[in-house]
């Protein structure tokens, strides 16, 4: 992976995260160098969901409330069918995604998270792709679905599932060390 020393990252998820769809960026994108940050609306930690069970606990790095869209260079939503179900339905969790739009930093989404751009605006027009499960939300939301590993258009990039992770970290990377980010 590319070096992200001087970038910034925040992953926004809740309770019942797909945990290695946040564990898998977290520790690749801290050991290429960048800062990531955990930002949810739950204050302590957050547990994740692991294939069919109740996974890992994650320490939560900054409560939504107090998260800056402008410390970050770029924004990663884990899926799971639990996490974006519950942050879609959070006025906050979407406002914070839209920030990242509007400033035209990254926004990657895997799994069931694309359910989050549709909630935010981000999928009409766009080429996107996510878990089998949710594509007909993404068409019925204006976007042009493909079946891909990892799919960039403009500053919204989408992955499938968990298999796709490396795939999904790279084109991430990949981002960021394009628009040379950082954080205003």
């Amino acid at each position: 992976m590319k070096d992200l020393n001087n970038y910034s990252i925040a992953i926004l998820a809740t309770n019942g995260f797909e945990q290695v769809e946040l564990t898998v960026p977290l520790e690749k994108f801290r050991e290429a160098g960048a800062t990531v940050h955990v930002v949810s609306p739950e204050q302590d930690s957050i547990k994740g969901w692991d294939e069919d069970h109740w996974g890992d606990t994650v320490p939560v790095d900054k409560g939504l409330s107090a998260a800056n869209p402008g410390d970050y260079d770029a924004l990663v939503l884990p899926g799971g069918q639990i996490n974006p179900d519950i942050l879609r339905t959070n006025g906050d969790a979407i406002k914070f995604i839209e920030a990242f739009a509007k400033a035209d930093k990254p926004v990657a989404a895997i799994c069931h998270a694309p359910w989050l751009l549709i909630e935010a605006g981000l999928a009409e027009g766009r080429m996107l792709t996510s878990f089998p499960s949710i594509r007909t939300d993404l068409r019925n939301a204006g976007a042009n679905v493909v079946d891909q590993p990892a799919v960039t258009d403009r500053n919204v990039i989408t992955s499938r599932n968990p298999d796709d992770l490396d795939a999904f970290c790279d084109t991430i990377a990949d981002a960021l060390t394009r628009t040379g980010g950082q954080a205003t």
